[in-house]
């Protein structure tokens, strides 16, 4: 009786139909692996349209910069948006020169490296936002092969103890538990590959972006120093 439903199986090998004959194991990994692809193609679309957009506001806030634009004006414009990227370090920036200059600061190297720390905190927190989420699709990227192996070995294990009692080695009797089995390292793959590609090429993205915000900081590092020995240099002469 058990041959003639295991015979039975062989006449639908369509992926629906291996998935509905797969024991509970398997299909809780085929599903939590379906679920893993849905999130990393979620993070791959979310990524890639953050990054432009990021790329977009880089491009046009150094315009703006470099235009010749007082850095007062610019600061004005900026102070009451929510920025991100280049505009939050400058922000970030000129926000710790007005209050230091507001109350009288008179140490060049102490405002200096508030000025610095300032800009450090921000950019950490916007390398941090464009990093973000990528950790999952390493995980998805590692863990998903082996998941799908755990769930391939399961099934094998399950196939060989049906194969076992219904006393058969027929080809026809052993090869949709195989199958059943087999779609879970499948599944798996396909869920790992487009992952391990999106985390190389965003964590590229990623650097590049982060080394645009760490240059243009160390930039207009030089460029307020300057303009601390241009305002506190004369102050302490009159002293």
């Amino acid at each position: 009786m058990e041959q003639v439903g295991l015979a039975a199986a062989t006449t639908d090998v369509s992926l629906w139909s291996l998935f509905m004959q797969a024991g509970i194991v398997v299909k809780l990994v085929m599903l939590g692996l379906i679920a893993a692809s849905v999130w990393t193609w979620a993070i791959v679309i979310d990524k890639y349209l953050a990054y432009g957009r990021a790329r977009r506001q880089f491009d046009k806030f150094e315009q703006v910069f470099w235009s010749g634009q007082s850095l007062e004006e610019l600061y004005r414009t900026l102070s009451e948006r929510n920025n991100t990227g280049l505009a939050a370090i400058f922000v970030a920036a000129m926000r710790e020169w007005k209050k230091s200059f507001e109350r009288g600061a008179r140490s060049p190297i102490g405002l200096q490296m508030r000025i610095d720390r300032a800009m450090d905190v921000t950019l950490a927190r916007e390398s941090e936002f464009l990093s973000a989420r990528l950790g999952s699709l390493a995980t998805i990227g590692s863990a998903g092969p082996f998941i799908g192996l755990f769930g391939t070995v399961v099934g094998i294990m399950t196939s060989f103890q049906a194969i076992a009692g219904s006393k058969s080695t027929n080809l026809a009797v052993v090869a949709p538990g195989i199958a059943e089995a087999l779609l879970a390292t499948a599944i798996g793959l396909v869920a790992a590959i487009p992952a391990v590609i999106a985390y190389n090429k965003f964590s590229a993205d990623a650097g590049k972006l982060s080394g645009r915000m760490e240059g243009f900081a160390d930039e207009f590092s030089a460029i307020l120093s300057r303009q601390i020995d241009e305002k506190l240099q004369p102050r302490q002469a009159a002293q």
